[in-house]
């Protein structure tokens, strides 16, 4: 039978105010687990930008402002919701579903911890589940938190006996 040893959590946030439930996770995790949680933040690429008719130069000023602003963000966000556990926080700029895959192996962590954002519908057509992709992609085990908010109002999957 194989060990489980989860030495390294990558946390992917998006820094809305539900990246604290997944920080909690994240948090409690390390603590039980002796691990280290490395938390990103994908900030989008020119690459998303492409055809919008507008200047490369003004889509790079605008991507670097984001990634700027997103570094402050991270740091302090890594400061209040970590504390008591080693951590550490970065930003980089690509597909969210991508990249946060391309972190995990890259740092070799060992479980991820991420939350959805619960689309249904139509929505979950047009834009995705970075969350799905994640899931059906990762080498490792993923772990989904779904938004405290989003949890409360769902219908109950539980059937009564």
């Amino acid at each position: 039978m194989k060990t489980v040893n989860i030495k390294k959590i990558l946390t992917a946030v998006d820094l809305s105010p539900q990246s604290a439930d997944v920080a909690e996770y994240a948090v409690c995790l390390a603590r039980s687990l002796g691990a280290e949680i490395l938390a990103i933040y994908i900030a989008p690429s020119l690459g998303h930008y492409v055809g919008f008719h507008v200047p490369t130069s003004s889509i790079e000023n605008f991507v670097g402002e984001v990634v700027n602003g997103a570094e402050k963000s991270m740091e302090e966000f890594v400061k209040e919701k970590f504390q008591g556990v080693k951590a550490q926080g970065k930003v980089i700029s690509g597909y969210a579903a991508e990249e946060i895959i391309n972190q995990a192996k890259e740092n070799n962590v060992d479980l991820i911890v991420m939350g959805t954002h619960g689309r249904a519908g139509l929505d979950r057509i047009l834009f995705g589940s970075v969350a799905e992709k994640v899931v059906k992609n990762s080498n490792v085990p993923v772990l989904t938190i779904r938004p405290e908010g989003l949890a409360a109002a769902a219908p109950s999957a539980a059937k009564p006996l």
